[in-house]
């Protein structure tokens, strides 16, 4: 899997077009997104210009889509508006509790044998859980894509993924810009003549975690890839992991399960 890849959360339209665009023309090879993200489509017509086998495509399935029909279901949908005969890697993008995991993966499983999914991950998913579908899929969890930045760490949940040889995957690695504010990012940025972005993106790569920053900005895009020629130094990215003040963005205790992201509506699933 490419070490950064390119994030497409709340993006539509031509905003996305140009994104992606950008990231390709930049040297990203990873584009994620999920049917929840709803712009597939327009993700679709932009990778149509390129060679599928040079690229590594991320979907993800709703939490109301995990009933087995309805993840194969579901994959198809997203193969078609995405115009490929295959996903390199297809994550459940939250977990329902509503719904058998063991179901969820047997589609997954189904998937798999026939090629149109090379990879099966996780999303959002907790230790309990990832050692759960662990102990229930036939094939490997390869990912666990989770919120992961400088205020939001999870020492607990990433150990648990190394132990697992679960790939870490860092949905809002830089915390919605919010983590730009912190005094250690902007010194860092400063000593280093690099953007808070480059400084925190640098941080999870060296850390082993891929991110996936998502920008509405071509330039930012382009930004956000120019972070491997330089290194932070071992004492630097020690400051940024003395950061840590269990502080997410989106992966809340409670949330507004209805929005699109996560489809499912209050009495009807």
């Amino acid at each position: 899997m490419p070490v950064v890849g390119l994030g497409t959360w709340n993006i539509e339209g031509d905003t996305v077009e140009e994104s992606v665009r950008a990231g390709l023309e930049a040297g990203y090879t990873h584009i994620d997104t999920a049917e929840g993200y709803q712009n597939e489509a327009e993700i679709g017509e932009v990778l149509a210009s390129y060679d599928r086998d040079d690229l590594f495509l991320t979907s993800k399935v709703l939490s109301k889509n995990l009933g087995y029909e309805s993840v194969i279901e579901s994959c198809h949908d997203s193969l078609d508006r995405l115009g490929t005969d295959y996903l390199d890697l297809y994550l459940i993008h939250w977990p329902n509790p509503a719904i058998s995991l063991r179901e969820t993966l047997h589609a997954m499983r189904y998937l798999h044998e026939r090629g149109a999914v090379r990879n099966v991950g996780v999303s959002n998913f907790s230790a309990y859980l990832l050692s759960a579908a662990h102990r229930i899929s036939e094939v490997p969890i390869a990912v666990n894509q989770i919120e992961y930045h400088p205020w939001f760490q999870r020492p607990d949940l990433v150990d648990y993924c190394r132990e697992t040889d679960t790939l870490l995957e860092a949905a809002a690695p830089l915390a919605r810009t919010e983590v730009f504010e912190d005094e250690v990012v902007q010194e860092l940025a400063a000593e280093y003549d690099r953007s808070p972005a480059q400084i925190v993106l640098r941080w999870a790569v060296e850390n082993d975690v891929v991110p996936l920053p998502k920008s509405s900005s071509p330039a930012h895009v382009r930004s956000n890839f120019e972070l491997f020629d330089w290194e932070l130094s071992a004492a630097d990215r020690e400051r940024l992991d003395a950061r840590e003040r269990n502080h997410p963005v989106y992966d809340t205790p409670a949330r507004d399960w209805t929005d699109p992201v996560y489809g499912i509506s209050e009495g009807c699933e």
